[in-house]
């Protein structure tokens, strides 16, 4: 095993990327950003806390829930979830963030890297109503950099091809929860239960 440890040897390997490359860098939104927020239903939020421990984390709601305050602020809401917060206790301590936005069925996303904070309330929270229900909270992000990201690795994994999607291969979630946690006192049948319809019921 050869391992890389300089910024040299990576170079060397990788090559340095094309001008437009580095060029398409950007501080503030363009209306195509502002396009491309409006029509995306699902994000990343990349953090980490004050020792390097890192968390991804998905966020999702129809299409355009992201709202832009103005040409260098986002604001991402929060709806009712697992409780653990990950995501935001680092954000607590270290304000750096990463965000990815996806469109179903485009191979390319817009990447926004910045400075976050969370709010509890803002005069903004009522225009994020969604089935009536406000957020719990927002992360507001102030953009240091933006950019789109290529195609690549979306057409080599097919993302959004059904045909290459695997049919039943992974148990469901109920059955994973049941396997990988042992002290789970449900049945499987209630976990299905509670992962079907019902757990439909409780997104807002």
């Amino acid at each position: 095993m050869t391992e890389i440890t300089t910024k040299a040897e990576l170079r060397e390997l990788l090559g340095e990327p094309l001008p437009r490359v580095v060029a398409k860098e950007r501080v503030a939104l363009h209306p195509r950003d502002r396009q491309w927020i409006a029509a995306s239903p699902f994000v990343v939020l990349a953090t980490c806390d004050a020792e390097g421990n890192c968390d991804a984390s998905p966020k999702g709601d129809p299409a355009g829930f992201v709202r832009v305050l103005d040409d260098t602020t986002l604001a991402i809401p929060e709806r009712p979830g697992n409780r653990r917060a990950d995501g935001y206790l680092n954000i607590l301590s270290n304000p750096h963030v990463g965000v990815i936005f996806l469109i179903p069925g485009r191979n390319e996303t817009l990447r926004v890297n910045g400075r976050a904070r969370l709010v509890r309330e803002a005069p903004y929270f009522d225009d994020m109503r969604v089935k009536g229900h406000r957020p719990i909270l927002a992360v507001e992000v102030a953009i240091e950099q933006i950019f789109f990201h290529c195609a690549k690795a979306f057409l080599r994994s097919d993302l959004w091809q059904p045909e290459r999607w695997p049919q039943d291969t992974l148990p469901s979630q109920a059955r994973l929860v049941k396997e990988l946690m042992p002290t789970v006192t449900e049945t499987v049948e209630q976990l299905e239960q509670y992962y079907g319809e019902e757990y439909r019921q409780r997104l807002y």
